[in-house]
């Protein structure tokens, strides 16, 4: 699963704000032929990343090159059940990567388009975000 070697603070604010709005960075195919892209904002968790990654990789029968273009670096703190108000913040539970709408989550290059498609579906399966599965265009010169 992700997570960072080291942080500089270990617990983090919410700062809901940086899901609104669309993405400028990611927003592009870079390395894939076929990708999945986040249709709405939201947190994705390095468990959630973790079994997509599984998912895709299993459909593709270990062929193929996936990329994973987020990366879990923000802390989630959570109190324990059954604690009265007060006493501090919690402690770090899980971590989460911010994504916008239009941001880039998976890339595929090196197996058939279909098999690509197929993959990336189910890897938008786990995701707790909509998600749309495009295609690199294609430049004739």
């Amino acid at each position: 699963m992700q997570q960072p070697r080291k942080t500089k603070y270990r617990k983090t604010m919410k700062q809901v704000d940086k899901i609104r709005g669309t993405a400028s960075r990611g927003a592009e195919l870079s390395f894939g032929e076929v990708a999945l892209r986040a249709k709405e904002g939201g947190w994705i968790s390095a468990r959630q990343i973790e079994a997509g990654r599984v998912a895709a990789t299993r459909h593709m029968k270990r062929g193929g090159k996936l990329f994973i273009r987020v990366f879990a670096d923000k802390p989630v703190t959570s109190k324990p059940a059954e604690t009265r108000m007060g006493k501090g913040k919690g402690s770090p539970e899980k971590w989460v990567a911010t994504v916008q709408s239009g941001r880039v989550i998976y890339e595929i290059t090196g197996v058939a388009p279909k098999v690509a498609r197929r993959a990336l579906e189910l890897a938008a399966s786990k995701m707790p975000v909509k998600c749309a599965v495009v295609e690199r265009k294609k430049t004739i010169l």
